[in-house]
């Protein structure tokens, strides 16, 4: 090939900082400094003899060549990052790099990775955690499993389960406060996470005009609502995914039943040139079927 090609640096860099519209995320994508991501674009820039980002204080925007060029190089990057990954799993063990919410990996991943480690042992997982998405992948995350509605441009999403919403809370609780009716959650402890939204679409489902859906404390995750909730510190409305654990150890119990679905799901993501990568397609496979194996 005689055509002058730019960097690879450098289109790493304008790639993440392009998708990102952040030199900063750039930079924790790709484990170097601000300063650095600013360098090699600027390297790029002068390669190409054009400007790529407007920058304006503290917002960046990408220009209208530099909009096009990202479309067109991000693809192409992808198929290189495949191409080299069909290579190394040809000679060397299996790193699935996975990424889930805390709550999903704490109360229903990580107590079911061994059965994955058994069925593939040839295939190791590194698993981080991530609050929230924002219809992204690192560059080192093969696949995730996000919460939401499913609409996340570019990637693949596929649901993993509709699950109800239940009304918990610790037996001691529940011996000392009984609620075996909708009318007896009026005047309890209402535990939430992260928004009142979940004991809004209780209160609404069973016409609990009264209830104080907006009082009680709020935690940022399933996980530390659970927690309070088995402590014996009122009452949470958790999916029921994230709560199998606990209901069958005993450390909580339905109050009474509902059919009131969760607005959201979790979906297990992955870019669409991953779909025919053995370990993605292997894990796609095993947690569809786990996880509705699971959910009775």
């Amino acid at each position: 090939m005689n055509k002058r090609l730019p960097p690879l640096n450098a289109l790493k860099a304008f790639e993440s900082a392009a998708r990102h519209l952040n030199f900063t995320k750039a930079a924790d994508d790709l484990f170097v400094t601000q300063a650095a991501v600013s360098h090699q674009i600027k390297l790029l820039e002068d390669f190409l003899g054009v400007s790529l980002f407007h920058r304006r204080n503290r917002l960046l925007e990408l220009t209208e060549t530099g909009a096009q060029y990202f479309e067109e190089i991000q693809p192409l990057l992808e198929q290189i990052a495949v191409a080299t990954e069909k290579v190394k799993l040809k000679n060397s063990r299996q790193i699935l790099s996975i990424s889930t919410t805390p709550s999903f990996g704490m109360h229903w991943l990580v107590p079911r990775l061994n059965k994955f480690h058994k069925k593939y042992p040839d295939i190791e997982v590194r698993l981080t955690t991530a609050s929230q998405d924002e219809g992204l992948l690192g560059k080192d995350i093969d696949v995730a499993i996000y919460y939401g509605s499913g609409n996340w441009q570019n990637l693949e999403a596929i649901e993993l389960v509709q699950a109800r919403i239940m009304i918990l809370a610790s037996p001691e609780y529940l011996r000392d406060h009984p609620i075996t009716k909708p009318e007896d959650l009026e005047g309890k402890n209402l535990i939430h996470v992260c928004s009142h939204t979940k004991w809004k679409q209780m209160a609404e489902h069973l016409n609990l005009n009264n209830l104080e859906v907006e009082s009680g404390p709020m935690y940022s995750n399933t996980s530390m609502g659970m927690q309070a909730a088995k402590h014996g510190q009122g009452v949470v409305v958790a999916n029921r995914i994230l709560a199998q654990n606990a209901i069958e150890e005993g450390s909580v119990i339905e109050a009474f039943t509902t059919d009131v679905y969760d607005e959201k799901a979790f979906y297990v993501v992955y870019p669409p040139q991953m779909a025919e990568i053995a370990k993605v397609k292997h894990f796609v496979e095993w947690i569809t079927h786990e996880i509705k194996g699971s959910y009775k």
